[in-house]
């Protein structure tokens, strides 16, 4: 019953309280819309009001540094309305001018003991810190006051603000508001550090980095996140934070949150790793020695595309300069989620693969295992792209792919050839890199892989025949082109090409022809391939469209072109069917040529009646 009646007594305090509460939140409820009000009225106008409000909640600021309860309650709503303002980047400034400033950086830190009241209690305690955390890191947004905000003396509160929460934590409280205000007072950092080296090097003097580094373990996963986060901005290019990072035995937490199962707590882990370990060997040899390979192998199937971006970059950072570490790597599953972002409609996912892939691609062993996975075509397709450095990445990994003679017939079987000739590169190290792949293949054409090209070009179907054709005239050797283009018929599929519908197959024909014919006037009688046991007959180019003994003529875009029928019909199948076949050509005197045009059909003909 005594209990009962105590609690009956309580119940009109507590009543009270919630009444106190909802009270200031209509408060700054009422503050908030007026100002919101003011940013849309006419610019002058509303400039006018915002700071007029901005400097009624700083004059708040600097008379409330106290533990009297009103005095706190007032404090935590001005640091309210002020975060509420600076979420409008356009206002930013307007605070800032305010002078709002040294008056958050005040209330980063506690009262004096002395004025706590005699009952001990400390009204909206944490609260006013968190609020002022929040609002300095909105406001650190802009790279033009974060040095303003340092030069308050803001770091320091911030850092001192970590160490104290942590330990206030380590006694047993674990409230709300004391993990808020350890997450504000991180991203606080992180914001104020970004991209902004003099503020990293600060952090890590002001003794920021442990606080953070043991923050990493805390149990509220909202707090891990905000301390990686702030840990990753303060390892970037950085190589003193990073040493301090690792020092720290930041390692064993940040591999554990690899394998979270939240998306933003492998993100942000992953992310640090990156940063430690760029340009930083050693770094990460200590990493790969503490276990991180296969999670972020793992993570490449995550449903976060952001991770496994991160994780596509921190694996083509592994695989950098140690060779055992490329084929680790392959050999624990990464290739088929690499290949498979490869096809992302997301660009970066796409263009971090790619990146991983060319690292990879530069081991012997792994160039056979990308392109047999299906690595190939993706990364042709991907130097389409209008994306400079997505398009350099793909021709990357295609001139590794390129080094293995494993890989040359399928290469050139779907179309590599081609697509690398025919693509526009806008950045010159993509050209360079290109042209490089190319000479690759050209250097590989003999012995078995030149073998098996003739064997596609015989049995494969015609699309994969042509391509070979296509390819073989650009890259094949001189004393190679008549056992390729007479003895196993490559001529005829160039020549079909000629009689193509498509203008691109036409003049791909017609280049493929020029450059044979090319390099067959430059070699001279002792580079000559020996005769071909097949009976041919090559009366000189003195005699290509030549009226003298002419015994045929062929009709071309209305103009004639003088030919020699035994010359056509023992160098060319397609002419030996033409002439001694069931064809009405046969013994016709003129035959008409359509849908070809004139240039193409004499680059075709000098090369036949040579």
């Amino acid at each position: 019953m005594e209990l009962k009646k105590h609690q009956d007594q309580r119940l009109p305090e507590r009543k009270g309280q919630k009444r106190k509460l909802e009270e200031e939140i209509e408060e700054e409820q009422r503050e908030i819309s007026a100002v919101e009000e003011a940013a849309a009225a006419p610019y002058g106008e509303a400039r006018k009001v915002i700071l007029n409000e901005v400097y009624a909640q700083v004059n708040i600021l600097n008379s409330t540094f106290s533990w009297d309860e009103a005095h706190r309650a007032t404090a935590k709503r001005a640091t309210h309305v002020l975060a509420e303002l600076a979420k409008n980047e356009e206002v930013v400034n307007l605070i800032v001018e305010g002078g709002a400033v040294p008056a958050l950086v005040k209330h980063l830190q506690v009262p004096p003991s002395s004025e706590i009241d005699h009952d001990n209690s400390k009204p909206f305690e944490h609260e006013v810190e968190k609020g002022s955390a929040f609002a300095l890191g909105l406001l650190a947004v802009k790279p033009e006051h974060q040095q303003l905000i340092v030069d308050a003396g803001a770091l320091s509160h911030l850092v001192s603000l970590l160490k104290r929460q942590r330990d206030v934590h380590k006694d047993g409280s674990d409230s709300r508001a004391v993990n808020s205000v350890i997450r504000r007072a991180a991203d606080a950092i992180t914001n104020l550090a970004h991209e902004n080296s003099s503020i990293k090097t600060r952090v890590r003097m002001e003794g920021g980095i442990p606080p953070l580094v043991e923050l990493l373990e805390f149990t509220d996963t909202k707090v891990q996140r905000a301390a990686a986060g702030a840990l990753r901005t303060l390892a970037f290019k950085n190589d003193e934070n990073k040493n301090q990072i690792v020092e720290c035995n930041a390692l064993p937490a940040l591999i554990l949150m690899l394998r979270s199962d939240a998306a933003a707590i492998h993100y942000e882990a992953v992310g640090v790793i990156g940063n430690l370990v760029h340009s930083s060997p050693s770094i990460k040899r200590e990493v790969l020695a503490a276990g991180a390979l296969q999670p972020v192998i793992g993570l490449l199937s995550s449903c976060c595309s952001e991770s496994q971006r991160e994780a596509a970059l921190l694996l083509g950072q592994f695989a950098a300069t140690d060779s055992d570490c490329k084929v680790h790597i392959v050999q624990r599953g990464a290739v088929q989620p690499l290949i498979e972002m490869l096809q992302s409609p997301d660009v970066q996912l796409r263009e971090m693969s790619a990146f991983a892939l060319g690292r990879l691609a530069q081991d012997t062993h792994n160039q056979a295992g990308i392109a047999h996975n299906g690595g190939l075509v993706p990364l042709l397709k991907l130097l389409d792209s209008k994306n400079g450095s997505l398009q350099h990445n793909a021709a990357f990994s295609l001139y590794g792919l390129a080094d293995n003679e494993d890989n040359v017939s399928d290469f050139i079987s779907v179309g590599g050839v081609q697509k690398l000739q025919d693509g526009e590169f806008s950045v010159q190290a993509t050209k360079d890199c290109v042209a490089k792949t190319l000479k690759r293949l050209e250097e590989k054409i003999h012995g078995r892989v030149l073998n098996h090209l003739l064997y596609l070009m015989r049995v494969a179907e015609k699309a994969v025949q042509r391509r070979v054709a296509l390819a073989l005239a650009h890259l094949c050797s001189p004393d190679d082109q008549r056992a390729i283009f007479i003895n196993n018929s490559g001529l005829d599929l160039l020549l079909g090409l000629l009689g193509s519908s498509s203008p691109k197959q036409q003049l791909d024909g017609a280049i493929a022809l020029y450059r044979l014919a090319n390099k067959a006037t430059i070699l001279s009688p002792v580079d000559a391939a020996p005769p071909s046991p097949t009976p041919q007959v090559y009366l000189g180019e003195q005699y290509v469209n030549n009226a003298t003994l002419s015994d045929v003529t062929f009709l071309v875009e209305g103009r004639r072109f003088y030919a020699h029928r035994i010359c056509l019909l023992a160098s060319s199948d397609a002419f030996r069917a033409m002439f001694d076949g069931g064809y009405r050509e046969k013994d016709a005197r003129d035959i008409e040529i359509p849908n070809i045009r004139w240039e193409v059909f004499e680059l075709m003909m000098r090369f036949v009646g040579m």
